[in-house]
């Protein structure tokens, strides 16, 4: 019979797993900073603000706030019990096997799906510069290095995400710079802008509320990403520490970068000079006089895109190896390298080719069909996002209080406003949700979603109910945390 991953009573670790502890501190802080920095931000936000208006600044406040929340909570309970499923194995611990086997599935599915969009973006950037090489060509470079990355040794993982996310970062850092120069007039040829942007054309609110709360459906998703950070917290050396630093500094940074992005560019320039589709830095810095823009943009988008391809790998090939541990996925996933002399043994080896496998049929799929076969897979996952938040916020209700009873010392981080936030987050979530399913562009990512939840729901029921068919006697007994 199957038993949650144990938790010692009055301890914030979980026994070790086989896996490699080759994450640096360096490493989890700027896969947090940099996981969710990606194309997105830099070309989806266009359309954010071509709804919104100057009051996209709101809109990122409102989304970033959400999903700081949910790291918060994330953060608590992975820094109590790390672990390489996070938050798959607290929602098992909190809800029972189906939540913790249905968010697992949910997520890993949401991963390679996501990933054909990324490789095939990166691909149509890459076959601009190199025509004659062609996008499927390119695809297959791309996941052939990456898979081999991931099979080698975490640390490479690690050592890719840094380099691609500091760059990411140093982008941004340079881009709010230079747009602050240009609000001031210090640049050369140029004179203050002021806030003349932010109050002409209609206003800080051109659209009303209503633009604000559309501009929220529009930029929430760009934050998802967060998750991986837990995930990889289990494959360090101290990961209760390492995830509670990693938490605490991207939350704030993210919510810096993305805001402050957005600030600078309502304020440099009218709104009504972006348009979805196309990236509202390009506009920005041609505007101020910088050369070549557009193609210095697609650079860092084409990192953007293969960094969030790097980490979507990653955090599904561990997905499935903690579904595995824990008895909700094949055992043959459980294989994990060997040691030797000068190489690092502890990864799942199998967990990434399985991973690899599927996301190379989803690139398929998009390559063959993407505005059919494609385009349902792509909306089943479209709301994915929100429900493994929901479930991420449901799991921190039971676990907060268990915690509190049996492993107080555990807390090393805290969720704030305990239990009010938690509901305060949830209820937003739900909103989110809701106005999704009045929005006729949205709607059939809520439907389909909806779809692929209960389909892994069902699953998830009949194989309880045929355990529990098969049981021969005594069920499992003491403390809900430890599971045994």
């Amino acid at each position: 019979m199957h038993e949650a991953p144990p938790t010692p009573s009055g301890a914030s670790t979980t026994p070790a797993e086989p896996l490699e502890h080759g994450l640096k501190q360096r490493h989890l802080t700027m896969l947090g900073l940099g996981g969710v920095i990606g194309a997105g931000l830099f070309v989806g936000s266009g359309a954010g603000i071509a709804v919104a208006g100057p009051a996209i600044v709101v809109s990122y406040l409102i989304a970033g706030a959400l999903a700081m929340l949910v790291m918060r909570m994330l953060g608590e309970m992975s820094a109590a019990m790390p672990a390489s499923g996070s938050f798959s194995v607290h929602a098992e611990r909190a809800l029972g096997r189906w939540a913790g086997f249905s968010v697992g599935w949910l997520y890993w599915f949401l991963l390679v799906v996501v990933l054909a969009v990324e490789a095939t973006a990166a691909a149509q950037i890459a076959h601009g510069w190199v025509p004659a090489v062609e996008p499927w060509a390119w695809v297959l470079l791309f996941m052939v290095v990456f898979t081999a990355a991931n099979l080698a040794a975490v640390k490479n993982f690690g050592e890719f995400e840094f380099w691609f996310a500091s760059l990411k970062v140093g982008a941004i850092v340079v881009f709010l710079g230079l747009g602050l120069l240009a609000v001031f007039g210090w640049l050369p040829d140029t004179d203050p802008v002021g806030m003349t942007n932010l109050t002409g054309q209609g206003g800080f609110l051109p659209n009303g509320w209503g633009g604000v709360v559309s501009g929220v459906l529009t930029v929430v998703f760009a934050f998802g990403g967060l998750e991986v950070v837990t995930i990889a917290a289990a494959e360090t050396d101290d990961p209760a520490r390492a995830v509670g630093r990693a938490v605490r500094s991207a939350v704030v940074r993210i919510l810096f970068f993305y805001v402050g992005s957005m600030l600078v560019i309502v304020t440099v320039l009218p709104w009504t000079a972006q348009q979805a589709g196309l990236s509202p830095y390009v506009k920005v810095l041609d505007s101020i006089g910088v050369p070549s823009a557009g193609q210095i943009m697609n650079i860092v988008v084409f990192v953007a895109l293969l960094s969030a391809l790097n980490a979507n790998l990653y955090g599904s090939s561990r997905m499935v190896f903690s579904l595995a541990e824990r008895g909700e996925a094949p055992r043959g996933l459980l294989k994990v390298s060997g040691g030797s002399p000068g190489k690092a043994g502890g990864v799942p080896r199998r967990a990434v080719l399985a991973s690899v496998a599927f996301g190379f049929l989803s690139v398929l799929l998009n390559l063959l069909w993407p505005d059919t076969v494609f385009l349902y897979m792509l909306n089943s996952v479209g709301a994915v996002l929100l429900f493994v938040w929901a479930l991420i916020a449901a799991s921190q209700l039971r676990l907060r209080a268990r915690l509190e009873r049996e492993a107080p010392g555990a807390l090393a981080l805290r969720m704030w406003w305990f239990p009010y936030l938690t509901w305060l987050t949830l209820a937003g979530l739900l909103g989110v949700l809701v106005l999704m399913l009045t929005d006729a562009d949205a709607r059939p990512q809520v439907l389909w979603s909806a779809g692929a939840t209960a389909l892994v729901l069902l699953v998830a029921v009949g194989r309880q109910w045929r355990e529990r068919r098969g049981r021969t006697g005594s069920g499992r007994k003491g403390s809900t945390l430890t599971g045994r």
